[in-house]
């Protein structure tokens, strides 16, 4: 009887907003015939991010695309990894035969280290490998000093006091996710100038060992030669880089760092395009909302508005027809800290008169 080779894996990490589903659909889109199953980790209620995959092009029926995309909605991989990523990936070893590669997109607040060193169990070990751990970077969020366009007055507290860096949680997971990598995307090169993206560049490389190679992007762009085939092992030496979160688990009562991020989801009628965008501008601003993502339905329109907004940037296209049966409504998700569901819910309401 042959035996199968280990099934490669490729986790692809980075901080809220960076282009990891961007930077996923570029590579299903550009498969060439590759069998690949792809694992979401959406933070939130949403499926927001299974969706935008579920539309990809892979050259497979809707109902076989449904049945690769799985997503794990219940929080961080590092936290849920025990309860679903293992029956997930056991549903996947058993079908290993009829695959060519794994796509894991973690959650934009997810520690890729616990991920990794999963893979050193072993129903996973003898069945596959982490072939590398992609961290994908948003460069002009690092240019300005928030690793995910925080509010500028945050911001303001950072560059007057460097040494606050290591205290702030956003910060050490930015660290993490760097620590775990094989490979590190600079992504958004076309939103930065020449001499702040070779600043990012010295930052980003200060934070990884030598080997680690950094590479340029805009929108994830990659020759997927580039992306996979890296061979990297990572199950085999994760156990020695270092990261923040190893010492918060040194103690029985160390809360868990992701306790600072809320992620609230919020149902509104149809809304103007512009009023609607507008609210949420006021709402990043006022609250500190890291990141926004969800669809939107606006009047007259036959199709849905995906919106992605990073602090006060926000990317918006419609991506597709509303069913005949679909309830015509907006879906949000809002992440950020110590946020009021009501409170929120209740001001973007008033902005849309709604």
């Amino acid at each position: 009887m042959k035996t199968l080779a280990k099934l490669p894996v490729t986790i692809v990490t980075g901080f809220l907003g960076s282009g990891k589903t961007t930077l996923l659909r570029h590579m299903l889109d550009n498969a060439q015939g590759r069998r690949i199953a792809v694992i979401v980790n959406e933070f939130g209620e949403l499926g927001i991010d299974g969706e935008i995959l579920k539309q990809c092009s892979i050259g497979c029926t809707e109902e076989e695309a449904n049945g690769r995309v799985y997503e794990l909605a219940n929080g961080c991989l590092c936290c849920t990894v025990q309860e679903e990523f293992f029956p997930v990936m056991r549903e996947l070893v058993a079908r290993r035969g009829d695959l060519d590669h794994i796509l894991i997109e973690t959650s934009g607040l997810a520690l890729p280290k616990p991920l990794v060193q999963a893979f050193q169990w072993p129903e996973i070990r003898s069945a596959c490998t982490v072939d590398a751990v992609i961290t994908v970077v948003d460069s002009p969020a690092v240019a300005a000093g928030t690793f995910a366009a925080f509010p500028d007055q945050v911001d303001a507290q950072r560059k007057l006091d460097p040494n606050l860096d290591h205290e702030s949680p956003l910060h050490e997971l930015f660290a993490d996710q760097l620590a775990s990598a094989d490979l590190v995307i600079l992504n958004k090169t076309d939103l930065i100038n020449p001499e702040d993206l070779a600043r990012v560049r010295l930052e980003v490389a200060e934070e990884l060992p030598p080997a680690v190679k950094i590479i340029e992007a805009s929108s994830g762009r990659l020759p997927l030669d580039v992306l996979i085939g890296l061979g990297a092992g990572s199950e085999e030496h994760i156990d020695g880089r270092h990261s923040h979160h190893d010492h918060h688990h040194e103690g029985e009562d160390d809360d868990h760092d992701h306790d600072a991020f809320d992620s609230i989801s919020i149902d509104l009628p149809q809304a103007d395009e512009a009023l609607l965008l507008d609210a949420l501008t006021q709402l990043v601003v006022q609250h500190g909302i890291l990141r926004v993502k969800g669809f939107a339905a606006i009047p007259n329109k036959p199709m849905r508005l995906l919106i992605q907004g990073v602090g006060t940037r926000f990317d918006k296209h419609f991506d597709r027809a509303w069913g005949a049966d679909e309830a015509r409504i907006t879906r949000l998700v809002l992440i950020g800290q110590d946020l009021d569901a009501a409170g929120l819910e209740a001001q973007l309401r008033a902005a849309l008169s709604v």
